[in-house]
């Protein structure tokens, strides 16, 4: 019994080795119970009762979540609602992840974001275009818009809209405001003059001009370190960005760089019955800027289809201008500067995506805005680009049969084998994340809850009231001061005299920067737009 004890009692060898079995044990058993229980709790995060939620639908307003580039952006979060609850029918409800929206939509605006940036648009669009376009933006880091509005925009169920979202300035067209423009130091100068006095597009052009030179102040009054001048049917593709978001893009910009050149990508349509582009057109065909020589001019006609030009219509981008002493604008595609050349780069990866003649109703409402008469002649007063010469001509000329075949035969990409031997020469392009985007922004409420909230901050009496009492004078002032005669009044012929006879007393500048298509086939010589 002795013995036996002796050879079952610990030895210190022993006890030594059997602590560190112990030790091991426990941070083996830690190390497996540890994993085990976060796969467990991730589980029941993502089951809940059994069957997969949607992602979306577990994020609740307390949380916050933000898109790329946006930290401590003016966009907040809105709560996710119903797929069906959405301004506009124009899509059905697609199983794609929404992004995190929440119902309250008010934006707070933070005063520490950087760059802040402003975008200016004179426009005459209806809700269905603006919204979208608007919050596209504002998702990749735009602060605020200044939106000179006349025609359906101006009208007081959209207007109300615009006006009671943060961060958006509404301008209207009034008499008091063509007064004020009539008298800008512009009519002086000749670097817009060969522009004046004629229609249409020119006349627009006119119009965008002296809009961006009142945006000029109030974006800088307003704090704004970039200005950007786009139409409602473009979006900004911040490519190229360490994140999706204009913000970064322009932040990376170095300090000595005065302006900012977004080649555009113009869009290629693959069906003729197209209602809402921002969602449903995924393919654009790439600006000569990015592409090599190489292949633009070597894949140009097959590019062109017997079009007048590669683009539709123009090809030289568009410009953000940082905010600074003496700027003006040059045309509705660049800024200048009074005292100096601005110092000016062109991104190689970041876009304008122009949506041209999307939908077959653009041929007939750019028809409906002109006036001319559909003659070769006529048209060449109205319209800068070739192919708008053709479109106004057919839209003015054809019956509804013959202007959807005209439009299958120069818009719509119809060819699918063209269309992949292109898209494999890197002449088209897909683009996915603004049609993502537009849609997440839909499909949480996002555009409704808007329409919705500013509804009910008016009562019936007092909206009614406003309907009368401000549009209605908006309308008359356009009528009995029609835009085409900005500065025809008292200052038109002093204009006339001055530009004839004291020209020589005003710096010189060149012409402001039209509409331009991109480069011809013939052409050897690129010159910059």
């Amino acid at each position: 019994m002795a013995g036996l004890y002796t050879s079952l009692r610990p030895q210190p060898p022993s006890s030594s080795s059997s602590s560190q079995q112990s030790f091991f044990s426990k941070v083996l058993l830690l190390l497996t119970i540890l994993p085990l229980s976060l796969a467990v709790f991730a589980f029941v995060l993502q089951w809940r009762g059994g069957g997969v939620d949607d992602p979306i639908s577990r994020w609740s307003p307390e949380e916050s979540h933000k898109f790329p580039g946006m930290d401590s952006s003016p966009l907040s979060t809105v709560a996710h609602s119903s797929s069906h609850s959405s301004d506009c029918s124009l899509l059905a409800h697609s199983n794609t992840p929404s992004f995190p929206y929440y119902k309250d939509w008010k934006f707070k605006l933070h005063s520490d974001l950087k760059p802040k940036i402003c975008i200016t648009t004179s426009t005459s669009a209806g809700l269905e275009q603006i919204l979208p376009w608007m919050f596209y933006h504002k998702v990749i880091g735009v602060t605020s818009f200044l939106l000179f509005v006349e025609g359906k925009a101006a009208s007081p169920d959209v207007s109300k809209v615009l006006e009671s979202i943060p961060g958006v300035k509404v301008i209207y067209r009034t008499r008091e405001l063509e007064e004020q423009q009539a008298k800008s130091r512009i009519w002086n100068e000749t670097w817009l003059s060969s522009f004046f006095y004629k229609p249409c597009n020119y006349e627009l052009f006119v119009k965008q001009s002296l809009n961006m030179e009142m945006a000029i102040v109030m974006a800088r009054d307003g704090g704004m370190d970039w200005i950007i001048h786009l139409d409602t049917d473009e979006l900004l593709h911040p490519a190229g960005a360490r994140e999706y978001s204009l913000r970064q893009l322009l932040l990376d910009v170095p300090s000595n760089v005065d302006m900012v050149i977004f080649p555009n990508y113009e869009s290629s349509v693959e069906r003729d019955d197209i209602k809402d582009p921002f969602t449903e057109v995924s393919m654009f065909k790439k600006n000569y800027d990015h592409l090599t020589k190489d292949t633009y001019f070597g894949m140009y006609k097959e590019a062109t289809r017997g079009n007048p030009n590669y683009f539709l219509t123009y090809g030289n981008g568009k410009a953000a201008a940082r905010i600074q002493d003496h700027l003006r604008p040059n045309g509705a595609h660049r800024w200048h500067n009074y005292m100096k050349t601005p110092k000016e780069i062109k991104l190689e990866e970041a876009a304008v995506l122009h949506y041209t003649y999307s939908k077959f109703s653009d041929l007939t409402s750019r028809r409906d805005r002109c006036g001319c008469k559909p003659t070769k002649d006529d048209v060449k007063r109205c319209f800068m680009l070739e192919f708008d010469r053709s479109a106004f001509i057919i839209a003015s000329t054809a019956t509804e049969d013959e202007m959807l075949n005209w439009y299958r035969e120069h818009v719509v990409w119809t060819d699918k084998a063209v269309n992949l031997k292109l898209l494999r020469k890197g002449i088209l392009t897909r683009i996915y994340a603004p049609m993502v985007i537009v849609q997440g922004l839909r499909e949480s409420g996002v555009f409704s809850s808007i329409v919705s909230s500013a509804q009910k901050s008016l009562s019936k009496d007092k909206f009614l009231a406003s309907i009368e009492s401000s549009n209605s004078s908006k309308a008359a002032a356009s009528e009995t001061l029609p835009s085409r005669k900005i500065g025809r009044n008292q200052h038109s012929q002093a204009t006339r005299r001055i530009l004839e006879e004291s020209a020589s007393h005003f710096e010189f500048h060149e012409e402001a920067v039209p509409p331009r298509p991109p480069p011809g086939i013939d052409e050897d010589v690129i010159t910059e737009a």
